[in-house]
């Protein structure tokens, strides 16, 4: 398979780490939300702009802080 980013939104990410567990704490302003998961102690930021695809850097620090993968992030999108 590809290790190349897919192309997805602020909504479709959060979406994704609610499935594996991760829940909202907070959201600094209007355009970063903070996620944790409460199990594996681990935090992850998720910049909130509306319509705007993620910056593969930005999906990259956020799928290392969630422990995923390339391959994990397609099956659950």
């Amino acid at each position: 398979m590809s290790t190349r980013f897919p192309v997805v939104t602020s909504k479709e990410i959060v979406r994704v780490l609610e499935k594996i567990g991760f829940v909202f704490v907070r959201q600094t302003g209007s355009s970063h939300a903070i996620y944790k998961h409460p199990a594996k102690n681990k935090r992850t930021v998720v910049p909130m702009h509306s319509g705007v695809s993620l910056k593969r850097r930005t999906l990259k620090a956020i799928l290392e802080d969630a422990e995923l993968e390339v391959e994990d992030l397609r099956k659950l999108l």
